[in-house]
């Protein structure tokens, strides 16, 4: 049984300097909703599948173990103190294809991406080490941190809902519906005066993205919009993985050269740039919850997560080098797990059992090829409702943060150069516009009260 917490204050932990240790079912409980979810939304981390199938050259079989392994790490964050769920660094995987495809398909492309996931690794561990992580995150003005989350969030909308490439073509009945359940089970104030009313609404709730995920898969199936599963037994192939270490890792094609280590450090630099606008987004989205609750204390320190970041990033940049690069935040999770943490102690004891069970029953569905399986047809279909979940909470997060026209008219400007530019050409805009426009005395005092 997990341990009980005192009321106001932080769930039971082993202190280890600045990680806390929380080990499963001892310092927090299982939450079955979350675990659900998890089972179900396998079908987001899997699709990176098709990543490094045409990156790497990957075979599906040792792509889903790569998928899994990554999965596994997820597991380090909660367990040493991070209160959120990790994930990719999403909007940054067009900037990564792109400059890996300029490599030769084989052992020069395998060694770019090695090279630049063990950078990534070295400038989250240097940075969270350092502490120089939490002082950057403290120095970023609020209209350019609002700037941040709004960026992310429209870029989010984009990569969906764009006509030409969003990951709706094709699927666009089952998207939608399943976005306007999820938005109306997640955000509708209607919905939340209801479920009071009502046992089933009460307990759908719970359940965050899992039923418009559901109902987004069979109205896919039904009308052609997606295909028929065809569902395989058994596990995935865990004994294959020496394949995968022996033919698509650094003991494999050897050290990459200095040419692509150097060509390698741009990208890493502007990967990080998308990857700060996640710790923003962790944080608020974090204290956010809080705010809610007066039973738990929720520590989150950008340090710690830069550490464990960077950890994961040097872990698979060894044995399973990943193209979509290891991020301190899966927006689409965290906000679920936060949204239904809102709801009180009785529906979850603590953020740390929600964002645990989450990723734990995620991982076991990523070994069970029936589910795999299952899901393999509808993997852009599990990360565009993720997308849009997390582009509709960037928005109104972003908007609460500002408060004068300067803040709103600054994060406003930033958020769209951001999306529309890219990480490098937005923070500029955020930066310039920041010295010349500023903020009203009252503003700055108020910020510091």
């Amino acid at each position: 049984m997990a341990m009980v917490r005192e009321h106001g204050k932080e769930q039971p932990y082993i202190p280890l300097g600045i990680f806390k240790l929380r080990i499963p079912f001892i310092h927090f409980r299982w939450e079955w909703p979350e675990a659900i979810q998890g089972i179900f939304l396998v079908s987001v981390p899997m699709g990176a599948i098709a990543v490094h199938q045409e990156m790497l050259g990957v075979p599906f079989e040792l792509a889903t173990l790569m998928v899994a392994l990554n999965g596994l790490l997820y597991i380090l964050h909660p367990m040493f103190g991070d209160p959120v769920f990790p994930g990719w660094i999403s909007p940054a995987i067009p900037l990564v294809t792109a400059w890996g495809a300029t490599y030769p398909a084989g052992p020069a492309r395998i060694q770019a991406i090695i090279a630049l996931q063990l950078i990534m690794a070295v400038i989250f561990l240097f940075l969270g080490i350092t502490g120089l992580a939490k002082k950057i995150m403290s120095y970023v003005p609020v209209s350019m941190q609002s700037g941040i989350i709004l960026g992310a969030g429209i870029s989010a909308m984009i990569s969906v809902v764009d006509p030409k490439t969003g990951r709706m073509v094709g699927k666009e009945v089952s998207i939608i519906i399943g976005t306007l359940i999820c938005y109306l089970i997640m955000n509708s104030w209607k919905f939340f005066v209801a479920k009071d009313k009502n046992a089933f609404l009460k307990a759908l709730s719970k359940y965050g993205m899992l039923p418009g995920m559901i109902v987004a898969f069979i109205i896919g199936i039904i009308i052609g919009e997606l295909p028929v599963p065809q569902i395989q037994s058994g596990f995935i192939p865990v004994h294959r993985f020496g394949e995968l270490i022996s033919g698509y890792t650094i003991f494999a094609v050897g050290m990459p050269p200095v040419s692509t280590w150097l060509d390698a450090i741009p990208t890493a630099i502007a990967a990080y740039i998308i990857a700060f606008g996640d710790f923003v987004l962790a944080e608020v989205v974090t204290k956010d919850a809080e705010n809610y609750r007066d039973d738990e204390i929720i520590d989150f320190n950008g340090n710690r997560s830069n550490i464990i970041s960077g950890v994961r990033n040097l872990i698979l940049g060894l044995v399973s080098p990943y193209a979509p690069l290891s991020g301190p935040l899966w927006g689409g999770g965290t906000i679920a797990i936060a949204e239904r943490y809102k709801q009180g102690r009785k529906g979850m004891d603590s953020i740390f059992g929600g964002d645990a069970s989450y990723i734990l029953a995620m991982w076991i569905g990523s070994l069970l090829m029936p589910v795999v399986t299952l899901f393999q047809p509808i993997l852009p279909l599990g990360l565009s409702l993720t997308l849009t979940v997390q582009g509709f909470a960037c928005m109104y997060i972003a908007m609460e943060m500002v408060q004068s026209k300067e803040e709103r008219g600054v994060a406003g400007v930033m958020g769209l150069v951001l999306a529309s530019r890219g990480a490098t050409w937005g923070l500029a805009a955020g930066i310039i516009l920041h010295l010349i426009v500023g903020v009203r005395d009252e503003f700055k005092k108020k910020a510091t009260l």
